[in-house]
């Protein structure tokens, strides 16, 4: 194991049971998301790259990058709490309204980056590309219906 990945591993196991404890205030909360929504997105960018040949195939890069995404992906859901639905934030009421379909999405996310990982991981170009389409088709279909533009 990388010691990039032992450290995240780390600090979502100490972070996760007292995250939602943390945030004394709901735009505290909707930061929190935020932020684990732009570093998914920075992974997430650059398995996009490789998967589009706009950047040499390299396995041990994809494998990190598919790891750190797998974990971050388990972040941003706790912080989705009572009174984050108003301010500075792109939820939509849908979240709160229909949770257990966002809940659903949420955890389709973790399983389609945990698959991602594992392709990646095992240095498979084209399974890793198969699955980083889906890990993207996954975003999209809870962004529709959870995001505003």
């Amino acid at each position: 194991m990388s010691l990039r990945l032992a450290v995240t591993a780390a600090l979502v196991l100490v972070t996760l049971p007292v995250a939602h404890a943390q945030f004394a205030k709901p735009e505290d909360a909707v930061k929190y998301r935020q932020s684990a929504m732009f570093m998914m997105n920075h992974h997430a960018a650059r398995l996009g790259a490789m998967a589009q040949g706009k950047v040499a195939w390299n396995a041990e890069v994809a494998g990190a990058n598919a790891e750190t995404l797998a974990t971050l992906a388990k972040l941003p859901w706790q912080a989705f709490t009572a009174g984050t639905d108003r301010g500075d934030t792109r939820a939509k009421a849908d979240v709160w309204s229909d949770n257990a379909k966002f809940t659903a999405s949420a955890q389709k996310l973790q399983d389609e980056t945990a698959r991602l990982a594992a392709a990646a991981k095992a240095g498979d170009q084209a399974a890793m590309k198969s699955a980083f389409g889906e890990v993207g088709r996954t975003c999209k279909g809870c962004h529709d219906q959870f995001r505003k533009d």
